[in-house]
């Protein structure tokens, strides 16, 4: 049955369409100002060194959680932090059904669970390669391999047409852990006509072919039994692959297999939970390792990108309560380093050469090999779907623009690159963007989700540039000073700069005293007047503009 000529089909990413990372897509059926809306995973991003003190930001999706009650449900092609690990955090403004398989919500599950949420959200279980039905939308996952477990893409079958998400995929004859991408169903859905392709663009400037997991194993033995000492190994927490590798390289190299990170232990119970892992030997808790022989131990830990509070950090700098790493250890990052990373993975490998540790790298063999498509990949993957319209997503800009013209080259009829916050129309007519939303970032701040550009954030901010000034004054009836005024400040003055601290006193003094007699009762005015006086002097001072925090006591 085809769609009425009032029905429209709509994508609007909200996070992943500019950006590597924070993935979530929307689509939107029905007539406008009535869709039905689906969401298609719903993920983090770490922070960078723009933002101290947050580690983890998701999209703001305030979007779609103002009219939750349209949202039909969420889907999850796969277990990576980029694609779900925002749910535990977003759910509650969502509150929408949620579907996933079976090592995808294993995952979630602990997350939820974490969060108290898992009685609340009660996540559907689907089949790999499983059809189901949300809302207006018909929907058919379809496996393809990608570096974690039960990765899938996902065919969105409307009345309009059929939009074919690729999540993250490659094409790798020996993947490792689960099957080969499943190319049948992707011609097949091809042979039946497909309107829109929405596709990762992480490695479209990579020629040839992403290399295949299984072709890493003779390396990565190689290098370790070339270690004499204790070897840490360091991949994505969530790169099962990678970890059954790993097993393999410590079965061949005659090591035992310790696990540092708590991510990491997280995902390796949920693999074998899910029958994954099962043929190799238990991976170990770091609490043995100190009973372990040095040149028997096979460490695999988090932190390969610099995270400060990861297993690996902890380790580089002698703080990991079991763990430590002498002259003569080797580590071996088997990552590549997320854009943006360069800086923290540069420290850590400082810190890491202070301890007399080899440092082993992409420069010394092939120790890793990316769960994202090539030039080559997606070019096989264009002409399995045949797609109308190209969407490019899961890149910055510049990746996107290149998969547009990369398609453009497979004669598929309208690329489109549309950054977050654009909203596509794909059908009735030629597909071509019709407007905008509300886009931006939320960051965690302890336990919750603040907008990115919220005054808790700014504040931080201006705090570091500025130093803060906390400041306490004293004031009987006519507002008078009557105690010396009390000083303290963070990142802004050393104990020594006593001349600046009385010169801030005495400008507060005369600020006060010099307030019209109409306002000496007027908390906020007295405020107004010892922040002006306080930002005067450290200004003439130090060129600084400290935050300035003034508490009034009236006797």
């Amino acid at each position: 049955m085809k769609a009425s000529e009032n029905e429209e089909l709509l994508f609007v990413p909200l996070g992943g369409a500019g950006e590597i990372g924070m993935n979530l897509s929307l689509y939107g059926y029905g007539p406008p100002g009535a869709h039905r809306w689906l969401m298609v995973d719903c993920g983090v991003t770490f922070g960078g060194d723009g933002i101290p003190g947050t580690d983890v930001m998701m999209p703001n999706a305030s979007f779609i959680a103002e009219q939750r009650e349209n949202l039909a449900g969420l889907v999850l092609t796969h277990a990576h932090e980029d694609h779900l690990g925002a749910v535990p955090y977003l759910w509650p403004q969502l509150q929408c059904p949620v579907y996933a398989t079976a090592f995808t919500l294993a995952i979630l599950r602990r997350k939820l669970e974490e969060r108290g949420l898992l009685e609340r959200v009660q996540p559907t279980l689907i089949p790999p390669d499983g059809k189901f039905t949300v809302g207006p939308f018909n929907l058919e996952m379809i496996g393809v391999t990608h570096s974690i477990p039960e990765a899938h893409s996902v065919a969105i079958r409307t009345r309009a047409g059929t939009v074919v998400h690729s999540g993250d995929w490659k094409l790798d004859p020996e993947p490792v852990v689960g099957p080969a991408s499943d190319e049948a169903a992707l011609s097949a859905l091809g042979d039946a006509g497909v309107l829109a392709f929405v596709c990762d663009s992480t490695n479209v400037f990579n020629a040839g072919k992403t290399g295949s997991e299984g072709a890493i194993l003779s390396e990565l033995t190689r290098l370790v039994a070339a270690c004499s000492q204790r070897v840490v190994v360091t991949c994505f927490a969530t790169n099962i692959a990678r970890l059954h590798t790993i097993g393999q390289v410590a079965q061949a190299t005659g090591r035992d297999v310790v696990m540092a990170g708590a991510s990491l232990k997280r995902n390796y119970v949920a693999a074998r939970e899910c029958g994954y892992l099962g043929n190799l030997p238990r991976f170990q808790d770091e609490a043995v390792c100190r009973k372990l022989a040095r040149k028997r131990t096979l460490l695999v830990c988090t932190g390969g990108q610099g995270e400060r509070r990861a297993a690996l950090s902890r380790i580089a700098q002698g703080a990991h309560p079991y763990l430590a790493l002498e002259r003569g250890d080797a580590v071996l990052f088997s990552s590549r380093v997320i854009p943006g990373n360069e800086p923290s993975v540069g420290r850590l490998h400082n810190a890491l050469l202070r301890l007399g540790v080899e440092l082993i790298t992409h420069r010394d063999g092939m120790i890793h090999v990316s769960g994202h498509p090539a030039r080559e990949d997606l070019t096989q993957m264009y002409r399995l779907i045949r797609p109308q319209v190209a969407l490019p997503v899961h890149g910055e800009l510049r990746h996107m623009l290149e998969h547009a013209k990369l398609a453009r080259t497979l004669n598929v009829k309208e690329a489109i690159v549309a950054e977050n916050g654009t909203i596509v129309r794909l059908a009735p007519g030629s597909a071509c963007v019709v407007d905008h939303v509300p886009v931006g970032r939320m960051s965690l701040e302890g336990n919750r989700p603040v907008a990115a550009d919220s005054e808790i954030v700014r504040g931080r901010l201006k705090a570091l540039d500025n130093g803060t000034v906390f400041t306490t004054v004293v004031l009987d009836r006519a507002a008078r000073i009557v105690q010396d005024v009390h000083l303290s400040s963070i990142g802004l003055l050393e104990q020594t700069e006593t001349q600046i601290v009385e010169a801030i006193r005495l400008s507060v003094r005369e600020a006060v005293a010099d307030l019209p007699s109409a306002r000496y009762a007027d908390d906020d005015a007295v405020r107004g007047a010892v922040r002006i006086a306080v930002r005067r002097v450290t200004r003439r001072f130090i060129e600084k503009r400290p935050v300035v925090h003034v508490h009034i006591v009236r006797t």
